[in-house]
């Protein structure tokens, strides 16, 4: 899981964020994303000029090895609207909110928005059903007249949806695997049928996959029990690199998937992107 910012780091930020609420508001950031898919969505919708900042934005990094810095102590303190994922992904944000919380922020808890109990998939941006409830909620925080920016959001949002559908007639049922459950909740919605979950926990959890866990994970590679691996090339370590290998060996089709919406696309480019990459995988010959 994402370290949490410990209590003396936690006040040192403190300390930093106070003297910078006297600054103009000309100076503050109006909304502040734990991530930058839910900085992009709501910059869709948002009315233009709005200042909006994703803390966790680059796709080359670990985001389980995230800590939040002063600029985001700072911009969260100010902000007017704060939108993050919850479940446990981003607990550096939960500490942030609770350090300060003036009476003109709001905060939307994505995961409690959508009602999900605790201990699940934190991917939750990987559910498609995920962001036209979140644009909703978005909407009605910014206030009156983001009605058309919204419709238009909701209508970009249909290809993702025909695609799901689309996949789920041709490959639900399908088995495949991953080294992390990251792509879990899209699976789930294609209806692909996705081995190995216990050892993905493990990976997602920080803890060592057990040995018996680990021997059927290879098994299923080694004899092609499964049509694809999906790994994530954002946290990627010797062992997931020895199960990619394996999956090569027996030309298993394998693709990366990340945890952060790559530079210079959109959300929707970023999943539709990335369920053609699916579709390659699970039509190749033999796969």
């Amino acid at each position: 899981m994402i370290r949490s910012l410990a209590a003396g780091a936690l006040l040192l930020l403190w300390t930093l964020v106070v003297p910078w609420q006297a600054q103009a508001q000309s100076a503050r950031v109006s909304v502040v994303a734990a991530e930058n898919f839910y900085a992009d969505v709501i910059g869709q919708i948002a009315p233009p000029g709005t200042k909006i900042f994703g803390v966790m934005s680059n796709p080359n990094q670990d985001p389980h090895l995230f800590e939040a810095d002063p600029s985001t102590a700072r911009a969260v303190t100010n902000a007017s609207l704060v939108v993050y994922s919850g479940l446990d992904y981003d607990p550096w944000m939960e500490m942030l909110l609770t350090s300060f919380r003036p009476l003109h922020r709001q905060v939307i808890n994505v995961a409690e928005l959508l009602h999900l109990p605790p201990g699940g998939n934190p991917h939750i941006w990987y559910d498609p059903l995920t962001m036209p409830v979140l644009a909703r909620a978005i909407a009605a925080a910014l206030g009156p007249g983001n009605d058309a920016r919204l419709a238009a959001f909701l209508a970009s949002m249909q290809p993702i949806q025909d695609k799901v559908a689309e996949l789920r007639a041709k490959f639900a049922g399908v088995p495949i695997t991953a080294t992390e459950p990251v792509f879990g909740l899209m699976a789930a919605a294609i209806g692909l049928d996705m081995r190995n979950e216990r050892f993905q926990l493990a990976v997602m959890n920080d803890t060592e996959p057990s040995a018996a866990d680990t021997a059927a994970f290879e098994h299923d590679l080694k004899t092609r029990r499964v049509r694809m691996l999906i790994y994530n090339s954002q946290a990627t370590d010797s062992a997931a690199e020895r199960l990619r290998s394996i999956a090569r060996s027996a030309k298993i089709p394998v693709i990366g998937v990340t945890e952060t919406e790559p530079a210079g696309t959109t959300y929707q480019a970023w999943m539709l992107r990335e369920l053609n990459r699916v579709e390659w995988a699970l039509s190749q010959p033999g796969s």
